[in-house]
């Protein structure tokens, strides 16, 4: 190996190590250096050798551990480590098919500012969607009292497959125009690094971060929005796939020739259990849907399978099934230890309703073990958006490990 190739080695694997303990430390929130040492199985000398790095690039900082907790039998030192919220602050943003939400937040994962504002269009050309993006940008730290410059990343959640290593969207619902360089656009007009993602990844990065996936090494999030969506973790990390559609549960296909889905193909998934796919059944089996938003259309819909509605019942029942032999697929395919159900269309039941997980029981291969724990947890845009940003941290955090090699070289 020549000493190039040798350097360079050490070098990934002392960044590899920086990751790893500064990923313990956010985990954990605080914790002593001999507690790092245990998690990463790092000796205590080489976890001291890098938090001094971290500490001296600004990244953590130390605290004072509450004497009355400390343990004086184990000689727990007296102080701490957490990460220095004040070293970076990110952005980030969740394009649905109405609105954009924007999180703003600190290092250390907390939330000080939000915005909304409504889409122009519910499609928008790919210089029309970073105009959007930008714009949002702008007003949102305005209100915040900040400017864009004093962020250190943007993160960017669209619907539709993406390829997140190049920023590369290949199509996306929200969007008139396929194969499209989102973020080399978003860095031309907009002075930082910038992550983009499918969104339903991002839900499973923020339930990684901060919700129910904190605990769980191995666990699918499912996305009912005005889509269906899904996030894979596994063993920790994002899985995404060779092309960045490796999660689409959406457009699974259940139907041969079935009925027409957005994404231009029949038989997927979605088609029969999204929102829009509700409506456009109730639509031909009802005489009138009326005049107004889809939302309310689909909550009047609602109520009348709750009140009896033979037709309305038969809808939700249908997608129901459909939604449940999904998720018994899922099972049988990853065997996950937590599947999440999450997004706007869990104030609706049909989707969760026991029958439904029943009939996803009684598909998933039987053997004397217990299935997957399914959780509900009814999330709104901006934990989307949090999950945006919490994609920009982990960029943010790479770029600034980076550094500390770079600064060590020179």
């Amino acid at each position: 190996m020549a000493k190039s190739d040798k350097t360079s080695s050490a070098t990934d694997q002392r960044e590899s190590g920086r990751l790893q303990v500064i990923s313990a430390i956010r985990k954990a929130e605080e914790i002593a250096r001999i507690d790092i040492a245990k998690i990463t199985d790092f000796s205590p000398a080489t976890v001291t050798s890098i938090t001094s790095e971290l500490l001296s690039a600004g990244l953590i900082e130390e605290v004072a551990v509450d004497e009355a907790t400390r343990d004086t039998k184990r000689g727990r030192p007296r102080v701490a480590l957490k990460i220095r919220g004040a070293a970076h602050w990110v952005a980030g943003i969740k394009v649905s098919n109405k609105t954009a939400t924007v999180a703003l937040m600190d290092f250390e994962g907390h939330t000080f500012a939000e915005f909304e504002t409504p889409l122009p269009k519910s499609q928008l050309s790919g210089e029309d969607m970073v105009d959007f993006i930008l714009h949002s940008l702008e007003t949102a730290t305005s209100e915040a009292g900040i400017s864009i410059s004093d962020l250190s990343g943007l993160g960017v959640g669209v619907a539709g497959i993406i390829d997140a290593l190049r920023g590369f969207v290949y199509w996306s619902p929200s969007m008139t125009e396929r194969n499209v360089d989102l973020r080399d656009m978003l860095e031309n007009v907009i002075p930082l690094p910038v992550f983009i993602d499918n969104d339903a990844n991002l839900v499973a990065k923020a339930e990684q971060l901060f919700g129910m996936g904190k605990s769980h090494r191995d666990f699918i999030v499912v996305t009912i929005e005005h889509g269906v969506g899904m996030g894979i973790v596994i063993d920790g990390q994002i899985y995404r796939g060779t092309r960045g559609c490796g999660a689409e549960f959406g457009h699974t296909k259940v139907h041969l020739n079935g009925a027409l889905c957005r994404c231009g193909q029949r038989g997927c998934l979605e088609a029969y259990v999204a929102d829009y796919a509700v409506l456009r059944e109730a639509s031909i089996v009802a005489s009138s849907m009326g005049d107004e938003t889809s939302e309310k259309k689909l909550e009047e819909l609602f109520n009348a399978a709750k009140a009896g509605d033979p037709l309305a019942k038969s809808i939700f029942q249908r997608a129901g099934t459909m939604f449940a032999m999904g998720l018994a697929n899922i099972v049988n395919i990853f065997d996950p230890e937590l599947i999440i159900l999450s997004g706007e269309r869990m104030q609706f039941d049909y989707l969760y309703a026991d029958e439904v997980l029943e009939v996803m029981k009684k598909s998933v291969v039987q053997i004397d073990a217990p299935l997957p724990q399914v959780k509900i947890h009814k999330w709104g845009d901006l934990m989307w958006a949090k999950g945006a940003a919490a994609y920009a941290m982990e960029g943010v955090t790479e770029h600034a490990i980076r550094k500390i090699s770079q600064d060590a070289q020179s």
